[in-house]
């Protein structure tokens, strides 16, 4: 490969991050930087409450994948730490019947390939005895299993190591035949999403779409739709236009028919 090509190969890998969700073991989070480090990924991230001994990840990092530990982001909230990406990928070794039907790490990787010149990537693992649960898996534009015979969960760095390798592999072939899908442009990222599904989530339930029971089914299909469609930060804003239009104008109904309950109809039009 020319260095031109490398150079863009690891640009590119650049811009994606590893997310590590309370892993139990530190030598574990060392593997991770490790593998990291061969793939050209720049970052790695850690939710959990307490930050793990540094020299226990050093261990498996080894002196390639140190400079990966010593500028560890360490977030308590996972909201926090995918505040800034536009685009996650998630992996869960659970097909339940909440579950949705994924795919393969590598039938997956024509769909991120798009989003790494403008936006920024997050590759998602959970702990090493349960995995990602919904409620973190909702932070998701994609989830996906590593397909195995009897469909047993991987170890965390075994699951890290085919997720980095096949998105390397993917972004090498794309350099290499100069076969590079167009780009995504600047997408809205977590942050924003998550007030705007804040937003349409009060106004659902404000006008009686979303009843008891049934708002976590309803509200993950709405995520799911809206969040794979990569929404602008333009649109993001005007879809929270609309929902603050909306909900002004149901507290106006409100008002006016709790007037007319009280016999007050002319007080509430002239303090308008």
């Amino acid at each position: 490969m020319t260095q031109p090509r490398q150079d863009k190969v690891r640009e590119l890998m650049a811009r994606v991050a590893i997310v590590l969700v309370s892993p139990k073991f530190a030598e574990n989070i060392g593997s991770a930087a490790r593998i990291a480090a061969n793939m050209g990924i720049g970052q790695l991230l850690l939710v959990c409450k307490e930050m793990p001994e540094r020299n226990r990840m050093l261990t498996l990092a080894t002196a390639k994948a140190a400079h990966l530990i010593d500028n560890l982001e360490h977030h308590q909230e996972l909201s926090e730490a995918l505040a800034p990406f536009t685009w996650v990928l998630g992996t869960s070794a659970r097909q339940g019947r909440k579950r949705t039907t994924v795919d393969s790490p590598r039938q997956l990787m024509d769909e991120i390939l798009p989003q790494l010149k403008n936006n920024r990537v997050a590759l998602l693992f959970g702990p090493e005895d349960r995995g990602l649960a919904n409620e973190e898996l909702r932070y998701c534009n994609q989830i996906t299993t590593i397909p195995t015979v009897d469909f047993s969960s991987l170890n965390l760095a075994q699951a890290v190591a085919v997720l980095c390798y096949e998105l390397h592999y993917s972004v090498l072939e794309a350099v290499n035949r100069t076969a590079f899908p167009a780009s995504t442009p600047k997408q809205g990222d977590k942050r924003e999403l998550e007030a705007m599904f804040g937003h349409v989530e009060e106004v659902l339930q404000t006008i009686g779409f979303l009843k008891s029971g049934e708002d976590n089914y309803w509200m993950k299909s709405i995520r799911q739709f809206l969040g794979r469609l990569g929404l602008k930060s333009k649109e993001i804003k005007i879809i929270r236009g609309v929902c603050r239009q909306l909900l002004w104008r149901e507290g106006q109904h409100s008002q006016e028919e709790k007037a007319q309950a009280t016999g007050q109809p002319d007080k509430l039009k002239s303090a308008s």
